[in-house]
């Protein structure tokens, strides 16, 4: 049985683009989690201002029932920043797997760069950075380098992914 798999990070980490390759590479579902965002959410992004948990509560709960509605494999691209947030949406989809997109704030920034339109404007990189928890070793998941190309991070996600469903500390 696949687990539904959420590539998170920092805005600007390559979630979208990391996430629909690996689903396309799976040969399951994608969704964005941008895409769940209510319209007050994006507003209030767009206007600069970082969104608080009463915000998030609604978008995580959508999220959640994507998860759960995927439980047999899907991948979902979603910051996933706290781990609140990723117990919420574990509560509705229990064998989620987190796969961690880090880096830098330098190679973030440069990525968000070249990014033009987007909703999430660079200013907000540093409260992202902020409000990020690492994933725990009780986390089923992993942390993967982002300063690397897409297809050498998809690489690494497949490999872990093959080694079985129950990656641990040893991953984090």
């Amino acid at each position: 049985m696949r687990s539904p798999i959420v590539v998170m990070g920092v805005s600007g980490s390559g979630k979208s683009t990391v996430g629909a390759a690996l689903a396309q590479r799976l040969r399951v579902p994608f969704a964005d989690a941008d895409d769940f965002h209510p319209a007050e959410n994006i507003a209030k992004m767009s206007a600069g201002e970082p969104l608080d948990d009463d915000d998030r509560r609604p978008w995580l709960e959508s999220i959640g029932v994507w998860l759960a509605e995927h439980a047999d494999g899907g991948v979902m691209s979603c910051s996933a920043l706290k781990r609140h947030y990723r117990d919420h949406l574990r509560d509705h989809a229990p064998t989620t797997l987190f796969a961690h997109l880090a880096g830098s704030v330098e190679v973030i920034s440069r990525r968000q760069a070249s990014r033009p339109g987007h909703f999430m404007p660079p200013a907000l990189l540093a409260s992202q950075f902020e409000t990020l928890e690492q994933l725990t070793p009780d986390e089923c998941g992993l942390t993967v380098d982002v300063d690397q190309s897409v297809d050498a991070i998809i690489d690494e996600l497949v490999e872990a992914l093959s080694r079985g469903s129950d990656l641990d500390a040893e991953e984090n």
